[in-house]
Parts: C-alpha cells; sequence; structure tokens
C-alpha cells in the first residue's frame, strides 16, 4: 500500500484543472486544516475531498467491493477511514467552514459536466 498516492491522485487533478479553468482558485493540502483538505478555497471558505469510492467506503457504488481475501481487515480499515472523515468534517464545520465531498465515481466520463456544475453552485452558495 505504500504505492497508493495521497496527493495528486488522477480524480483530485480532474477536479482541480476544472476549477482552475472555472477561474477559481485555491490551496492544496493545507496541514492547518485537520485532514488536509484536498483543494482549499479561502475565498468562499470551502473545503473539498476528493475520495476513491474503495478507500473512504463509498456505499452503494459499484466502485466500492471489500476484497475476499482479508475481509475483516478490510472491513475495519475501511471503517475506521469512514469515521475518521466523518470527524475530519466535523472539526472543519465547527470552524465555519463548508465542507464538500466528490467522489471518485462522480468524475467518470456520463457524470463529470452534472458533478462539476453542482460542485460550483454550492461554492457559490456560500459566499
Amino acid at each position: 500500500m505504500s504505492r497508493i498516492r495521497s496527493k495528486n491522485t488522477k480524480p483530485e487533478v480532474i477536479v482541480r484543472k476544472r476549477l482552475f479553468s472555472m477561474g477559481f482558485r485555491y490551496r492544496l493540502h493545507d496541514k492547518k486544516f485537520p485532514g488536509k483538505p484536498d483543494i482549499i478555497l479561502p475565498r468562499y471558505k470551502t473545503v473539498i475531498f476528493v475520495n476513491g469510492c474503495f478507500w473512504h467506503g463509498h456505499q452503494g457504488c459499484r466502485y466500492f467491493i471489500i476484497p475476499k481475501t482479508r475481509t475483516e481487515w478490510w472491513t475495519s480499515k475501511i471503517s475506521s477511514t469512514s469515521l475518521n472523515d466523518l470527524k475530519v468534517t466535523e472539526l472543519i464545520r465547527l470552524k465555519g467552514w463548508q465542507v464538500l465531498t466528490i467522489w471518485e465515481c462522480e468524475l467518470k466520463k456520463n457524470l463529470i459536466e452534472k458533478t462539476m456544475e453542482e460542485l460550483v453552485s454550492s461554492i457559490r452558495e456560500n459566499i
């Protein structure tokens, strides 16, 4: 698992490029925030997490399937990751920031336009 990247993943880069082309300016992986959000939009007081469906346990998603080997270990690992995501989200919200989560499956070719429209709408609502 040491080869699994936590920064600059393909889904994250897709979202960043789209936001930049729409005129949004952002910071990346700021250690001042719990959980080091993938994208921080200070002007809009919004942070964005771009989560992989498998690693963060996206329930109901076809890309989230527990492996058949070491099932207990994987279930425990993904559950703890999901629990940590909830804690981090709450801590950031308590600071008065909006937290948005984009799932990897929402960035597939047939869904990306709709996902980005909803994301931009949510960002602009927070002004």
